[in-house]
């Protein structure tokens, strides 16, 4: 049995030397314009840009000495790219990114200036899997997944950890879901730090497939990944999945013009640069405001990287 508490805690007292705390900031706008009081945890300041250095340095440090000689190698559209490449930086260690080819610029070009050594590879899930696995094979590098490593979604769950341990009587977590790590680690620190308090996720439309999962009851797939929410164009593994079929409350899900909406909210009222995947949530949030109506709600701003010669408004 897991005692996901102690893990967590385990976890956050090994990634501190290499992670910022990220301040919790709020809006008056905001809290009127929705209704609720909310609490945005700012992961867009973390290093690299995106919560993702926490489950990317968490899972580098549970190597061996050996395996860390010999690299880390994962596949991901951006920020689990630029997270693992600074991690094995901080670490001294090789690290290998392969990136679909439509992968923002700006993103390539973070991951290249870390250090990570990149290969690019058609935009599909498989081409994603099979060239990382050869890379693997060739140099003895260890596989990590963005999403669906324990590791890693322990390291993701650190982000809640300090949110709720700053904002007393928080009463909903929300965040958003394409991987699956983040929320499944979000609801396993909810469970573990939160007092009568539940986990949500905002996801898009036009990507809902962990909506369909927990309808279901197993994971679907997408066939479209049409939205501008490029962190969240991908699907749930296995060992988050039943994770977040226990412990998430709903996922609600969110159009398109209600992600920009939201992103540009922030970006005009907060004054700061979001990417669109970290505006999922509130989107979801504003789409069912009377739900939360004078609920005290954290929402994890998941990241700030964004192609800025690209923005959708």
């Amino acid at each position: 049995m897991h005692n996901y508490k102690q893990e967590i805690e385990d976890c956050h007292n090994r990634i501190k030397p290499y992670i910022h705390n990220t301040p919790v900031m709020t809006s008056t706008y905001l809290n009127k314009l929705s209704g609720a009081e909310v609490y945005f945890k700012c992961e867009n300041f973390q290093r690299m840009g995106a919560f993702k250095m926490r489950g990317a340095t968490n899972a580098i440090l549970q190597l061996s000495e050996q395996q860390q000689k010999r690299g880390v190698v994962t596949h991901s559209s951006g920020n689990m790219a630029q997270a693992v490449a600074l991690s094995a930086r901080s670490l001294n260690i090789p690290a290998y990114i392969v990136m679909p080819e439509n992968a923002p610029s700006v993103k390539k070009e973070a991951v290249l200036g870390y250090g990570g050594q990149v290969t690019e590879c058609e935009s599909t899930i498989e081409a994603r899997k099979a060239t990382a696995d050869s890379i693997a094979d060739e140099t003895g590098a260890s596989f990590l997944h963005p999403s669906n490593d324990l590791n890693v979604i322990i390291g993701q769950g650190t982000t809640a950890k300090e949110l709720l341990e700053e904002i007393n009587g928080l009463q909903v977590v929300m965040v958003p879901v394409g991987g699956g790590g983040l929320l499944a680690g979000t609801s396993l620190s909810v469970k573990s730090f939160g007092s009568e308090c539940i986990t949500i996720a905002g996801e898009p439309m036009a990507a809902d497939d962990a909506y369909r999962s927990l309808q279901s009851g197993q994971i679907e797939k997408n066939i479209t990944f049409n939205t501008i929410a490029d962190g969240l164009r991908t699907h749930l593994g296995d060992i988050n999945f039943p994770i977040i079929q226990k412990h998430v409350d709903r996922i609600i899900r969110v159009e398109e013009e209600e992600i920009i909406n939201a992103m540009r909210l922030i970006w005009e009222r907060m004054k700061i640069i979001v990417e669109p995947s970290s505006a999922v949530p509130f989107a979801a949030l504003l789409k069912e405001k009377e739900k939360f109506a004078f609920k005290k709600v954290g929402i994890i701003l998941t990241g700030g990287n964004v192609d800025l010669a690209n923005l959708p408004f």
